[in-house]
């Protein structure tokens, strides 16, 4: 899987909520470059109004540095709590995301118990998800999403967010599960059959609602004969047709089965 893209809608809702954060403000004065991010002293309203605005240009980058000046030249104005969550909006739509969690875990260490706090645990999330690679490369990022997913969904499962989050950890889930499925037919085919099963098996223990199960159960069957243990391929192969009796691998099983165990009764 390669890394995730955002569709339209995802950005027009994050939009819609990250408006939410924001106080109308009065027209900003113009300005045209990197050097507007700074160190030049302007009231709050002002350089946050410009933030905003080269974010609704499309200029994310440059937004996210502006809205860190509100925090840096006001940081006890009221604005400086929204400029922090807007700054890590903006990293986000930039595609920065190691800045977005930074943004968004300091936002948080700094007023845990904020209205906003749920958003910024789920931009977290989305940071984290938004990284996640394709199932041949290591999964330390996935492994993240799925914890940072999972936090959204226990700390807040009644909001507007948990949805969407359960929804992408069932994703991530089936991404883990991919990679468990790739590992164990990498050892299958070296005749590693011990190790290819211990594989499959955790899709079976840990990810068994994915789509990766019915053939985690065909690959017991198959490893299980090749290890000897036709009382447990038999198992495997029952409890493949009982879960999904008309899908492909219950069908290779079941040949597999009548080829090597017929009449072998399961352990």
């Amino acid at each position: 899987m390669t890394t995730t893209t955002r569709s339209p809608l995802k950005l027009a809702f994050l939009a819609a909520v990250a408006a939410g954060t924001v106080l109308t403000a009065g027209c900003a004065g113009r300005s045209s470059g990197p050097e507007d991010t700074a160190y030049v002293a302007r009231d709050v309203e002002t350089l946050y109004a410009e933030a905003k605005r080269r974010l609704d240009n499309g200029n994310a980058v440059l937004a996210a540095a502006l809205f860190d000046e509100v925090e840096r030249q006001h940081p006890y104005s009221p604005w400086a709590r929204r400029a922090q969550l807007m700054s890590a909006f903006s990293y986000y739509v930039a595609s920065d995301y190691n800045k977005s969690i930074a943004s968004a875990q300091r936002f948080l260490s700094i007023h845990p118990g904020n209205r906003d706090a749920p958003y910024a645990y789920y931009l977290i999330s989305l940071s984290y998800y938004e990284q996640i690679s394709d199932v041949t490369r290591d999964q330390k990022i996935t492994e993240q999403a799925k914890t940072a997913l999972t936090e959204v969904i226990r700390r807040f499962p009644n909001s507007e967010y948990a949805s969407d989050a359960q929804l992408k950890l069932d994703l991530v889930n089936d991404h883990l599960a991919g990679k468990e499925m790739e590992i164990g037919r990498s050892y299958e085919r070296s005749g590693r059959w011990l190790s290819a099963q211990i594989r499959f098996q955790n899709v079976i223990d840990n990810f068994q609602t994915t789509s990766h199960a019915p053939e985690a159960l065909y690959r017991l069957t198959e490893t299980s004969l090749a290890l000897g243990v036709r009382e447990e391929a038999v198992k495997y192969a029952a409890v493949l047709g009982t879960n999904y009796p008309g899908s492909k691998w219950y069908d290779r099983a079941y040949d597999l089965i009548q080829d090597h165990a017929a009449g072998v009764s399961a352990s």
